[in-house]
């Protein structure tokens, strides 16, 4: 295993990262008019942040709205965005924090339909070494899925709110859920900033203490006093104003399937997510959809408040960021999710 050691300069130029990509004319090819076919890139699109879009999809949502998506994984969020940046798509399916780190490079992105209004991480410690509380952290190693994303953000905040400074621990980015399994139980880490599966896995077998929750609403209110939205659907301001009808129709589809998903049980998610979505681990994929549930937006609406708790959390990253108000108030409109969650009376 390559894990890789960074350091608060490391977090905060990795927090820039994905907007740095953009440096140039955003959107190559340019908007596009109004049309069926739609090219959306999505940064992970097995996560669980991004499974309305794909229960749009295999519920066939998207067609009844007169749309063909064609849906292209990025990977992460970072190489979803510079796919963006590079032309050939419409829309990117990411967090939207991106938004507001954009517009600290002079790009606007506006987010049009919220898919998760949590960041779905949670931050536990250890139960192998000697660390008990957060307090006992400091000199010690904070394992991260990547610098400068929502795990950051939330290990921050965590670390702020007890005391510590992000410079008086060292933080790790250990990838994906297998490689971080690991390096909690090797010992490599005494804490993990982590998303699910693996944060569920590691607590099931009392490998993890859960000390901070923004899988749940509740967690996520007490740790940032507001919800905080990850997942959206964005494209540039330009493309929004142009396709008002592309943006419509994509948003009808998703909160489509968020109103289904608020009655779906564990045997509609077995007959309608892709299995290799499940990892060979059903029953804990199952286990970590009910601890992320209540994570996913109802209607698509960005949350009230969400939008500034976002820009907050992320000034403790990069505190260079310059966002003013009418920047953040340009950066997503509900205007579509409204007439959706009309619609569908989500």
């Amino acid at each position: 295993m390559n894990f890789v050691r960074i350091n608060r300069r490391r977090v905060l130029a990795a927090a820039a990262v994905a907007a740095s990509v953009l440096a140039g004319p955003s959107g190559a090819a340019g908007p596009r008019a109004d049309k069926s076919k739609v090219h959306l890139v999505v940064g992970g699109q097995t996560s669980f942040h991004h499974l309305p879009l794909v229960l749009a999809d295999q519920l066939g949502y998207f067609r009844s709205e007169g749309l063909s998506v064609e849906i292209t994984d990025a990977g992460n969020p970072a190489r979803a965005l510079q796919l963006m940046a590079d032309g050939g798509f419409d829309v990117c399916a990411g967090p939207y924090e991106h938004t507001l780190m954009l517009q600290g490079r002079g790009q606007l992105h506006q987010a049009f339909l919220v898919q998760a209004r949590t960041p779905q991480v949670a931050f536990g410690l250890s139960t192998r070494g000697s660390v008990r509380e957060i307090a006992d952290l400091r000199g010690k190693r904070i394992g991260l899925a990547q610098a400068g994303t929502v795990d950051a953000m939330v290990a921050t905040q965590v670390l702020t709110r007890a005391g510590l400074r992000p410079d008086e621990v060292s933080l790790i980015e250990l990838g994906p859920s297998n490689s971080a399994a690991t390096a909690v139980r090797s010992g490599v880490v005494d804490a993990l900033s982590h998303f699910d599966p693996v944060m569920t896995l590691l607590e099931q077998r009392g490998e993890v203490k859960i000390l901070a929750d923004t899988r749940t609403s509740r967690g996520t209110l007490e740790l940032f006093g507001a919800l905080l939205p990850s997942s959206c659907l964005h494209a540039t301001a330009e493309f929004v104003q142009k396709n008002p009808t592309i943006c419509q129709a994509l948003t009808h589809a998703v909160v489509h399937a968020l109103k289904w998903l608020q009655t779906a049980g564990p045997g509609d998610l077995i007959k309608t997510v892709p299995d290799h979505y499940f990892q060979g681990d059903r029953a804990l994929y199952l286990a970590s959809f009910m601890k992320v549930r209540g994570s996913l937006s109802p209607d698509g609406l960005m949350p009230a408040d969400g939008a500034q708790a976002a820009l907050q959390a992320l000034l403790m990253l990069n505190p260079a960021l310059r966002v003013d108000r009418t920047g953040l108030l340009r950066s997503y409109t509900n205007e579509f999710a409204r007439k959706a969650k009309d619609r569908f009376k989500a």
